[in-house]
Parts: C-alpha cells; structure tokens; sequence
C-alpha cells in the first residue's frame, strides 16, 4: 500500500476538507492593519506551508462602510479576483447572493461555535459566512475605585448612573476634577443603533424589529430608556460623546473615548475588545487599575468569511476559511490579539487565561448578547440602521423628545418595511 505523506494527513485534518489535487492562488480581502494585519499574513504563511497553496491579500479601507461599498462594487459585476471576504455580521443578509453556502463543508464544527455567532450568518438557511472573531462591548470599569467606594460593578443601567454619579461626585470633591461617571460612543454610526438596542433590550423596549417583523420602536419603555441615556450626558458623561464613534480604524476621530479612560479620567466605559491592549499600556493610567464584565445588554457584533460564489477556487478557498476560524488561529489569535473567538471551548482554554486573563470575561456577555435586526432586514438594515442612530442622535443632542423622535421612527421604518422585509 502506498504510504500518504504526512504533510498531506495534516491537511486534512487541520482544514476539514477534501484535499485539493492541485495548488491554487487564492485572494482574500481585509481592512485589518498593524498588528491584525501582520498577524493575518503570519496565518496566511502557515496555511501556504501545510498546503501548497498561495494566498495574497487584497486590502480595502479600514472603515467597514468604505469596506462593503467595495464589496458591492467587485460583487455585482462578478468579479472573481477575490476569493475570500472577511465580512461584518451584519452584511450576510445583503450579500448572501453573492457567497457560497457553507453549511454541507462546515457541518461538522458548526456546533462548537457560539450559537449566536452562527445565527447571524445563516439566512434562509444558508450558512453565508463562517465566524471567526466574535466580539461585542462589554463595562470597563475602575475597579481601585469601585473597591474605594464599596461598589460592586452594575448589573443594570441604573444601577451604572447612580453608582457613576456617586463616586464622580465623591472624586470632584476630593480634587479630581476631571473625573467623569461613564464614557461610551454616541456619534452617528451604526454603534448608536447597537447601544439603542442595548438601552431598549434589557428596559422592556423591544428590538427595533422584532424576529416576527414587526417595527416596535414607538412605546413607553423606549422611550424612557433614552431618555434615561439623554440625561446621562452633562451629569455622567461629557458633551463631547456625542462625537465619539465605537469603530476604532477611524483614523480621522481625535479621541473616541479611549484617551479619557486611558488618562485615568473615567469610572467606567463601554468599549470592545480591540481596548484591552491600549488599557493594559505601560502608557496607561488605568494600567492594573481596571476589569470588564457583561453589560446589562449588549449587541452582537464580530467578523466573519465567506467564499465568493465567483471564486476559481472555491474547494481551496473553502480550506482556507476552516483553517482561519480553527481552534488553533482562533487560539493563537486570543493570545496574540486578545480576540475573543467565536469557539466556545476556547473560553476556557488555560493558556489563553494566562495570556489574556481579562478575555475570558466576554464569554457571559456573548452568550447573553441580543442579535441586531439585520437577519430580519435583510437588504434594508443598512436604511434601518441609519435611520435609527439619527433619531437616536436627535434625542441624545436634545434636538426632540424621545417619544417623538421614536414616533417619526417608526412611520419611516414602518414604510421602509413596506409589504415585507
């Protein structure tokens, strides 16, 4: 019997898949930069070394607006230079007819993956993309502060303003004057419909949209909730939320938040994991001083990949998206990165632990984390999603009242709905 090279035995067992009787020169498109992007190619090496295959990376913006647009662009003429997209969760809706259905060559792993993870890439029952960072904001918090005071860190909203009003003002009066109770983003992006839907959620508010279709945006309890999140600035928050964006590869933000809490001059903050490494700086004032845990909500959000249905390749481009969302690239990128992986067991792998002894905290808040709208949407969650951070925008600038800023919401998303999503 002839002997199988053992190169070949590491192949199919690291990528899942049939093992391709030729190489292939694959392409796969990214925004990362810095220390993600060299990572990324790190892994691209690896992958080119087990298999024989040659993988090059096509960059694109860092923003992800800027990202899909030139997704659309390639996508729509059926270009077929590209062969892997790395994709936000929110887009498998609107480009699933452009992406191969992964479900039969993934089947065997689906399980192991958060199940929200794979819930917000299935559409119609098509597997679009498959996870691979899974991420969603979490409260930083000062705990040398909270320890000071007798604190316990806040399971709900009012818990977080009252407990960040309280050691805010104890702090002013000691002499720290630039003290402020809590940091998050509220400039118009799609991260004011994520914290819309993360005040709404937990307040008794609805969804925006719920699973049925339906626009519930327009009663009493949301509009409390934002109203509660309006009063926040100017007593626990400053002004100058209103500019801070939560997308962090917006070159063109001066601070968004991170340079106040990372100047020691926040009691507690709304961020994502891409913070941890900035907190954790020899630079930083908080460096030692602060820990997460799970918000009393917070949106699902991560990243994700698929094959284009155009790619020459697709047998090879479908090993290459195993190979990056394995347990060992989501582990090494856990160590590397601090990302958190969309691979339950990994939450308690010791090494990660060791490496990233905060990350494990993200496993509570994404296996409570609520699903945007954008499955139920469809195509049109890009229209819902703005419309809803402008009202938002409007309420928390004091531009209108709450509930009549929902109320005109709701006319417009119940028209954008039209006869179905």
């Amino acid at each position: 019997m002839q002997k199988v090279p053992l190169a070949i035995c590491l192949v199919a067992s690291i990528a899942g898949a049939v093992v391709p009787s030729r190489a292939a020169n694959l392409f796969i498109v990214s925004g990362a930069k810095g220390p993600e992007l060299r990572f990324l190619r790190a892994e691209l090496d690896k992958f080119e070394i087990e298999t024989g295959n040659k993988v090059s990376i096509t960059k694109v913006p860092s923003l992800p607006s800027d990202q899909l647009a030139q997704y659309r662009l390639w996508l729509e003429v059926g270009n077929s230079d590209v062969d892997v997209f790395e994709t936000k969760v929110t887009w498998a809706p609107q480009l699933v007819e452009y992406f191969l259905d992964l479900t039969a060559d993934v089947r065997d792993v689906i399980s192991a993956h958060i199940p929200a993870t794979i819930a917000s890439q299935t559409v119609d029952g098509k597997l679009v993309a498959l996870p691979y960072i899974a991420d969603t904001a979490v409260l930083y918090y000062r705990k040398d502060l909270l320890a000071k005071y007798a604190k316990e860190p806040p399971k709900t909203w009012d818990e977080l303003a009252a407990t960040a009003k309280e050691i805010e003002d104890r702090e002013r009066a000691a002499g720290n004057k630039d003290l402020w109770g809590y940091v998050f983003q509220a400039d118009l992006s799609e991260g004011l419909t994520c914290q819309a839907l993360e005040w709404l959620a937990p307040s008794g508010g609805g969804r925006i949209v719920e699973s049925t279709g339906d626009v519930s945006v327009d009663n009493p309890s949301a509009a409390a909730a934002l109203t509660r999140a309006r009063d926040w600035i100017g007593a626990i928050s400053p002004e100058v939320v209103l500019d801070y964006d939560d997308d962090q590869t917006d070159d063109d933000k001066l601070d968004d938040g991170h340079q106040l809490w990372q100047a020691g001059n926040a009691v507690f903050m709304r961020n994502g994991w891409g913070e941890l490494a900035g907190s954790a700086a020899v630079s930083s004032a908080v460096r030692g001083k602060f820990d997460v845990v799970a918000l009393p909500a917070s949106a699902f959000v991560g990243w994700n990949m698929a094959v284009s249905k155009y790619s020459k390749s697709p047998r090879q481009a479908v090993q290459l998206v195993r190979f990056l969302a394995s347990p060992e690239a989501q582990k090494a990128g856990a160590i590397a990165l601090g990302r958190p992986p969309t691979l339950l067991a990994l939450y308690d792998d010791p090494d990660i632990a060791k490496a990233q002894p905060i990350l494990p905290r993200w496993k509570s808040a994404l296996l409570n984390a609520v699903p945007l709208p954008s499955v139920t949407t469809k195509v049109k969650y890009s229209e819902l999603s703005f419309a809803t951070g402008l009202a938002v925008h409007d309420i928390l600038s004091r531009r209108g009242s709450a509930s009549g800023e929902l109320a005109k919401l709701q006319v417009k998303l119940t028209a954008l709905k039209g006869a179905g999503w």
